[in-house]
């Protein structure tokens, strides 16, 4: 099971785990943190905005986020910048993107981040820029 953030084009968040999300399948489904009898919900990718592959469903308050790459470490794949289009930024490496997909991963430039990786939905950026 992969802990899990999904981030709606509307605002709204979803947290819980998913084993089903395929980045070729439109439909994956969440269940939702705490509800173990609960029925796992339905997520549809293109009312997406992104989806948080995460370390904890709590994450660390006290972590200052950063989009800058650590200065030592070698970046695995091509540097990224991807603004959204509700004006959030996000700063990684990428070996998947292609304009005409309809997502691909991104992995965060801050190593101490609670994502360790992310879906980005292609249809809800503003911009994806190599840097």
């Amino acid at each position: 099971m992969n802990q899990v953030v999904a981030r709606f084009l509307d605002g709204t968040t979803l947290k819980g785990q998913t084993n089903d999300f395929l980045p070729a399948k439109e439909l994956f489904h969440i269940s939702a943190n705490g509800s173990v009898e609960a029925k796992p919900l339905e997520v549809k990718v293109p009312d997406l905005k992104a989806l948080y592959f995460v370390r904890s469903l709590n994450g660390d308050p006290e972590h200052q986020k950063t989009n800058e790459f650590p200065p030592q470490a070698p970046a695995p794949g091509r540097k990224v910048k991807v603004t959204f289009k509700d004006g959030e930024v996000l700063v990684g490496t990428t070996q998947g993107y292609q304009p005409g997909r309809p997502g691909f991963f991104l992995l965060p430039a801050d190593p101490r981040s609670n994502n360790e990786r992310c879906y980005i939905v292609t249809s809800a950026t503003q911009s994806v820029a190599f840097v």
